[in-house]
């Protein structure tokens, strides 16, 4: 099945397909399951063969895990794990590693620097489900970055890429879209609202809809076809702002717009020479209707909540309206603040090797009880300083991005991929797939990126070359 969404020249099939999935996961998770499986089993071969070409065996990670999400708003467990996405996701890299022959000594430093605090808790309250809930995500990470570092990867591959997470993202719209009430029928306040996100955690929605905008406007913005109709990108990039927006969870989206600036500053800070040279789009052609697509739905949603959405990202609460709690960074952030500086504390008192992995939710003296939402914080309360430099390690590979390739386009999507999955980790910790599946694809080095033409050609190319790819293997 991997074969087919790469090597299709239909892709308004697969998002017709992914739209109905969707919709029947709102009846029935065996559906998903169905598919889920389906697609894992026809993967196999690719997985196993010593030929597959590890861009292909990258496409098989990209999707399976990418479904994490809606197998968790379906409530496919125990059929597809909560987890799912971990624990394929860190499978499928270790069987990388060792297919592909691939050591990056830096980044199995940042393996050994989280492991012994695997070894001690000092709350004695840990289950082992909470070791793999707080180890997982980071741990993936390094093993991402061990196996992505500087491996090629073609630029119609990234593309092809991108695309595959988007598709589950569109699966994840169209459920919150049929599972959400009418907009009359909910009860917008100043909290993050689960009955918008189709009754699931507005937290996991709002990133999924924010990284579906995100890399559609990538596609968007360039003018390459995703569909190949305009009006079917526009309207897909349309509809995961607005069901974003009105999940009132502000993290996701956040994160989403901040790769889209990243983007945006990446092209304008392009020379006359690299615009020649990389038929790279004008930014002042495209920033205004940019501007007026992310402008425009927020004013829309603020506009259906009657003005709550808008002071939902001022960080007003009921509290601060009324006048009986002051406006502060934590209140602003949800009580993120609070479970970051219960954090601090407890590294202070542990500052080699941290309070071990998952126990800082039982033994930090704020917000006891309350998993971490900020994953450097969790590395320093649970590592130590061991979590401080495997930090480090993490942000030594992101610095080397904007300078990556010499196609300002090329740089700024590996760069924005980078950010948008530690941004994700800095509210949510890491608990979904999308830090340790950014991060680990920002690793590549683009090939045949040398033009950015627009040519209708190229996109049947890009089909041919993967299908090319895979037949060969």
């Amino acid at each position: 099945m991997i074969k087919q969404l790469i090597t299709s020249r239909s892709t308004v099939f697969w998002i017709v397909f992914h739209l109905i999935l969707g919709l029947l996961c709102v009846f029935s998770p065996y559906p998903l399951i169905a598919w889920f499986y389906l697609t894992l089993l026809s993967s196999i071969y690719l997985v196993l063969r010593p030929s597959t070409p590890i861009s292909i065996y990258f496409s098989v990670i990209v999707y399976l895990v990418s479904i994490e999400i809606l197998a968790r708003m379906s409530g496919t467990s125990p059929y597809i794990p909560y987890e799912m996405g971990k624990y394929l996701f860190c499978l499928l890299l270790i069987i990388g590693i060792i297919k592909y022959k691939i050591t990056s000594l830096p980044a199995i430093w940042m393996l050994i620097l989280i492991v012994p605090s695997l070894l001690f808790d000092i709350s004695y309250s840990v289950t082992f489900l909470d070791v793999m809930f707080n180890f997982l995500g980071a741990f993936n990470v390094a093993l991402a970055i061990i196996l992505f570092k500087d491996k090629k990867l073609s630029f119609g591959m990234l593309k092809t890429n991108l695309k595959l997470i988007i598709f589950p993202m569109i699966a994840v719209l169209a459920h919150a879209l049929i599972k959400a009430p009418d907009i009359d029928e909910i009860e917008f306040g100043l909290s993050a609202n689960t009955v918008a996100a189709g009754g699931f955690g507005s937290n996991q929605v709002s990133t999924a809809m924010g990284l579906g905008a995100f890399l559609l406007f990538i596609f968007w913005l360039n003018r390459w076809k995703f569909s190949g109709y305009r009006w079917i990108d526009s309207s897909l990039l349309g509809l995961f702002l607005l069901q974003g927006l009105l999940t009132f969870s502000r993290g996701g989206m956040i994160s989403g717009f901040f790769g889209i600036f990243i983007i945006l500053v990446f092209l304008r800070m392009a020379s006359p020479f690299q615009i020649r040279k990389f038929n790279l789009v004008r930014i002042g052609k495209y920033f205004i209707p940019a501007l007026f697509l992310l402008a425009g739905s927020f004013f829309l949603v603020n506009i259906l909540t009657d003005g709550m959405l808008l002071l939902r990202y001022q960080g007003e609460t009921a509290g601060t309206l009324a006048g009986s709690k002051s406006k502060t960074l934590n209140t602003i952030s949800s009580g993120r603040l609070d479970i970051f500086m219960g954090d601090l504390e407890l590294w202070m008192d542990h500052p080699i090797f941290g309070a071990g992995v998952g126990a800082s939710q039982f033994a930090r003296e704020k917000m006891t009880g309350i998993v971490a939402h900020v994953e450097f914080s969790r590395l320093l309360a649970e590592h130590g300083l061991l979590g401080m430099i495997y930090f480090i390690l993490l942000l030594y590979y992101g610095a080397r991005l904007p300078r990556s390739h010499p196609n300002p386009l090329v740089s700024g999507i590996l760069t924005a991929l980078f950010l948008v999955g530690l941004l994700t980790s800095f509210h949510a910790a890491m608990r979904t797939f999308v830090s340790p599946l950014l991060i680990g694809m920002s690793m590549f080095r683009i090939t045949g990126a040398t033009q950015n033409r627009i040519i209708p050609k190229k996109v049947g190319q890009e089909s041919v070359n993967a299908n090319q790819m895979i037949t060969t293997i």
